[in-house]
C-alpha cells in the first residue's frame, strides 16, 4: 500500500478515536538520512490503545473485520492480516500485496522493562516522551505527528537524534546499562545498525555492550536468530560481526565462532586467522548475493577448523576433514538458533562440499568429478560456487586471479557436462521399481545397492546416462548382487 493512503487513513482513525498518532523510529530516521527513500515498514505510536487502533485500521482498509477468536490473535482481511500482541498493546498489519509498504505496526505509548531473569518484560502505559526514552538509540527515538497532510514537518527530537545522525553516531537515549538491561536484544541491534547505517558506536555505549553481554542469555533464540539474519542482510556484515565478537556477544549464542580467532606458530609455520578470514568470506558473498542464508553459510563454513587443526611435519598446518565435522556442527547450531530443518540442511550441504570444487580444479577438471559435484550440490550448485569464490581471500593477486580463472573453467565444464549427460535431474534411468521387477525382489538393501552401483557407474563415466546403456550394464552385474540377497528380500 502507498504511504499517502496509509497516512490519510491513520489521520481519519485518530480523529474518530480521539487520539494522536505519531510515526516513529526508522521511518523518521531514514527520511533525514535519505529523503524519499523506499521503505517496507512503518511504526506508529498511539496516545491510546495500539490494539484498538490496529483493529480500526484493518476495518477501514480491509473491509468488514469479524471479531477475533479468543484463542487466535490473527484477523484476515482481503487486504492483509492483522496480528495482535495483547501483552504489549501492539497490533501489526501485514499487507497481502508485495508493492509499497508491506507492514505497519501500531503500539500504544508504553514503557517496558525486563526482570533480571525473565524473557518477558513488564509493560505499562506511558507518555510519548517516556515511550521515546525507552527506545534503543537516539536516532530511532524521534517522532512526527500524523496530520491531515501526512507526517508533520516538525520532528520531536528529545535526545538529539538529528545531531547523532549528522555525526554518524549510535548512542542510547538513557544510560546504556539501563537501556540494554531493559531489552538485551538492543545490543545485537547496535551491531546491526552500525553495519546497516555505517555509524560508529559512542564509546560509553560500546563499553556497555561488553559489560552487559551476559544479559543476552534471557533473550529467546528466535529473536536472536531474527536479528542475526538482519545483520547478515546488510551491505557490509563484517562491521557488525566484529562488534559481536569484540564485545563477547557471540559467546552467548555462537561461541564456536570466537574459537576461530588466533594464529599459532610452530617452527616459523603460521596459519591464517580463521576468524578474520570468515568475516571476509561473508563480505565477499554479500558482494555477489543478497541471500542472508548463504551469508550465514559463509559464517559457518570453517566452523570446525579449531577442532581439526593439527601441525604435520612436511605439510604444515592442516584442518583435515573440517568440512565433515562442520556439517555436524551446523546441525547443532541450527537447532540452537531455531533454524528450520530445510535451512539447516541447506547450510550443512554447502559446508560439507565447499572444498570439493577447488580440489577438482587443482587436479584438473575431468568429467567424473564434475558429475559428482553437479549431483551432490543439486539445485544449490550456484550458491556453492558463490561460496567457493568468496572463500578466496588471499592477498596474493596472482594466486587469487589464478583461482578465479580456475573457477571460470570449472563453471564452463559444468555447463558442458550438464548438456552432455543430462544431469540436471539426475538419477539412474533404471529405477528401483524396474530393478525389483527384473530380479524378483522386494524393497530392501539389495535393490538400493544395485541402484547405487548404477549411479556410480554413470558418474564415473563407465556408462552414459541413457536408459538402454544403463539397463545393459545392469544385466551384467545383477547376478552378483542376487547371490548375496537375503531370502526375505525375494518374492
Amino acid at each position: 500500500m502507498k504511504e499517502e493512503k496509509i497516512f490519510s487513513s491513520i489521520f481519519l482513525i485518530a480523529q474518530k478515536l480521539g487520539v494522536t498518532a505519531y510515526v516513529v523510529g526508522g521511518y523518521v530516521r531514514d527520511e533525514i538520512i535519505k529523503p524519499g527513500c523506499s521503505k517496507k515498514d512503518i511504526d506508529f505510536v498511539i496516545t491510546g490503545s495500539g490494539l484498538e487502533f490496529g483493529r480500526a485500521f484493518a476495518e477501514m482498509v480491509g473491509g468488514s473485520v469479524p471479531s477475533s477468536s479468543p484463542t487466535s490473535n490473527l484477523t484476515e482481511t482481503k487486504v492483509g492480516t492483522l496480528v495482535e500482541f495483547s501483552d504489549f498493546d501492539t497490533a501489526r498489519f501485514v499487507f497481502a500485496e508485495n508493492e509499497g509498504i508491506q507492514e505497519i505496526e501500531f503500539a500504544g505509548a508504553r514503557s517496558e522493562a525486563y526482570d533480571r531473569a525473565s524473557r518477558k518484560p513488564k509493560v505499562s502505559t506511558a507518555t510519548l516522551s517516556e515511550d521515546l526514552a525507552r527506545r534503543d538509540f537516539t536516532v530511532n527515538a524521534m517522532a512526527r505527528q500524523i496530520t491531515q497532510n501526512g507526517p508533520h514537518e516538525e520532528i520531536i527530537d528529545l535526545f538529539h537524534g538529528k545531531d547523532d545522525i549528522k555525526n554518524k553516531l549510535l548512542r542510547t537515549p538513557l544510560d546504556p546499562d539501563e537501556t540494554f538491561s531493559e531489552d538485551p536484544l538492543r545490543m545485537l541491534r547496535a551491531a546491526r545498525f552500525a553495519a546497516q547505517l555505517g555509524f560508529s558506536i559512542e564509546h560509553k555505549t560500546y563499553e556497555a555492550l561488553a559489560r552487559n553481554h551476559h544479559r543476552l542469555a534471557i533473550i529467546s533464540p528466535e529473536r536472536i536468530h531474527e536479528e542475526l539474519m538482519k545483520l547478515l542482510a546488510t551491505t557490509t556484515p563484517s562491521i557488525g560481526l566484529y562488534i559481536l565478537h569484540e564485545t563477547k556477544l557471540f559467546h552467548e549464542f555462537l561461541p564456536e565462532l570466537s574459537a576461530l580467532e588466533g594464529v599459532e606458530d610452530v617452527y616459523g609455520h603460521q596459519h591464517k586467522d580463521n576468524l578474520s578470514h570468515t568475516f571476509k568470506v561473508v563480505d565477499n558473498i554479500a558482494l555477489q548475493c543478497s541471500k542472508p542464508l548463504l551469508r550465514y553459510t559463509g559464517l559457518l563454513h570453517d566452523i570446525a577448523k579449531p577442532q581439526t587443526k593439527k601441525f604435520v611435519s612436511g605439510r604444515g598446518w592442516t584442518f583435515d576433514m573440517h568440512e565433515h565435522l562442520g556439517k555436524k556442527m551446523v546441525r547443532v547450531i541450527g537447532r540452537r538458533l531455531r533454524f528450520s530443518k530445510e535451512e539447516t540442511e541447506y547450510v550443512a550441504k554447502l559446508v560439507r562440499w565447499h572444498l570439493y570444487p577447488i580440489a577438482i580444479t587443482d587436479d584438473g577438471v575431468t568429467d567424473a568429478p564434475v558429475r559428482r559435484l553437479i549431483v551432490n550440490a543439486g539445485n544449490d550448485l550456484t550458491d556453492l560456487l558463490i561460496l567457493c569464490r568468496a572463500d578466496i581471500t588471499t592477498g596474493n593477486p596472482g594466486k587469487k586471479n589464478q583461482r578465479l580463472k580456475n573457477y571460470d573453467v570449472l563453471e564452463q565444464r559444468i555447463l558442458e557436462v550438464i548438456e552432455k549427460d543430462k544431469l540436471r535431474a539426475f538419477q539412474s534411468p533404471v529405477r528401483g521399481e524396474e530393478i525389483m521387477e527384473l530380479c524378483g525382489l522386494k524393497p530392501g538393501p539389495t535393490v538400493g545397492k544395485m541402484k547405487e552401483v548404477l549411479e556410480e557407474a554413470i558418474l564415473d563415466g563407465i556408462i552414459p546416462n541413457e536408459y538402454e546403456a544403463v539397463k545393459a550394464y545392469f544385466l551384467t552385474i545383477k547376478d552378483e548382487f542376487l547371490a548375496g540377497a537375503g531370502e526375505w528380500e525375494k518374492i
